[in-house]
């Protein structure tokens, strides 16, 4: 195994299959990523209100990268163990006019600069006694699509990217589906705290990840991934997602997908396995404001299932 580095300089505002890679590793390498937050540099501690009037929004959530990874193949699936994240002491949450769920209720900018306190959590509004638990991650994580193009990383793709997914943090581990030779892997958007499908008070961060190729997970065809909760942190749960324009498509796609990785690894058939995701699955709206897709995850508690049972 060895240890690599992508400076904050190797930062795209696309995911393009043509973009040549910023660095190869090997599967199993460790790579450290130094990521601007997601205003790519624009928004500062110091920063007012004023700031959002001056700036670029096109420069908005840039990612690092991208990883080629020797021996990934379309077809395969590249695993991303979340091993570290490192982030200062300050982040910022603002209203965009136009973006977001409630966009057409809040027409005005707003901006908030919040103090990130060692002890893992906020002030919201400390004389009200409001705070909010600080649990770090990385909002954009994926790989690039086999169809040629520059994709924006604004929204999230069945191939990761913005998925805003607040449970992929330091201990969790991504699966990705692997279209195009090296995967060619980006990672950036780095977030201090985030509810369930909502935006986040943005930071920078330098993140490290373990990237390795997988060739036994081919039903891996959106963002997967295995993580414990910050409400149940006893249980671990493995999880898949849908992504589409349409909520209740993404929703379909999320079972459907459980239902494929019940099939594959625990050798349920297809209705044994629609059936445990009524009575034991969680869905979970992970993103719903990076428009047009959104991310609908389905958890499954791993103490629900068996011992591993390939079919």
């Amino acid at each position: 195994m060895s240890i690599h580095s992508v400076r904050r300089e190797c930062a795209n505002l696309a995911w393009d299959n043509s973009i040549p890679p910023a660095l190869h590793v090997k599967s199993g390498d460790e790579v450290t990523f130094d990521c601007l937050d997601a205003s790519n540099g624009q928004v500062t501690a110091e920063s007012t209100l004023v700031t959002l009037g001056t700036m670029n929004l096109a420069a908005l959530d840039q990612v690092n990268g991208p990883v080629f990874v020797d021996g990934a193949q379309p077809g395969d699936t590249l695993q991303v163990d979340v091993l570290r994240i490192e982030n200062p002491e300050w982040g910022w949450t603002a209203l965009f006019p136009g973006f977001g769920l409630l966009a057409d209720e809040f027409p005005d900018p707003a901006l908030k600069i919040w103090k990130l306190e060692p002890e893992g959590f906020a002030w919201f509004d400390e004389k009200k006694g409001i705070k909010v638990p600080l649990r770090p991650f990385a909002g954009e994580m994926g790989v690039v699509q086999k169809k040629k193009g520059a994709f924006s990383t604004i929204p999230p793709y069945h191939t990761g990217g913005n998925i805003d997914t607040k449970h992929v943090t330091v201990g969790s581990t991504l699966f990705l589906p692997v279209e195009v030779e090296g995967a060619l892997f980006s990672i950036g958007d780095g977030h201090a705290a985030q509810g369930d499908g909502g935006t986040a008070i943005e930071t920078p961060m330098k993140v490290t990840v373990r990237l390795s190729v997988r060739k036994d997970k081919p039903y891996t065809k959106t963002p997967h991934f295995s993580t414990v909760t910050d409400t149940k942190p006893e249980e671990e749960y493995y999880c898949t997602t849908g992504i589409d324009s349409d909520i209740r498509e993404a929703t379909r796609s999320a079972v459907r997908n459980m239902i494929d990785f019940l099939v594959a690894d625990y050798g349920l058939d297809r209705v044994e396995a629609y059936m445990l995701c009524s009575v034991a699955g969680d869905l979970r709206m992970h993103e719903v404001v990076d428009m047009p897709n959104y991310v609908i995850g389905m958890m499954m508690p791993r103490s629900v299932l068996g011992p591993l049972n390939k079919a």
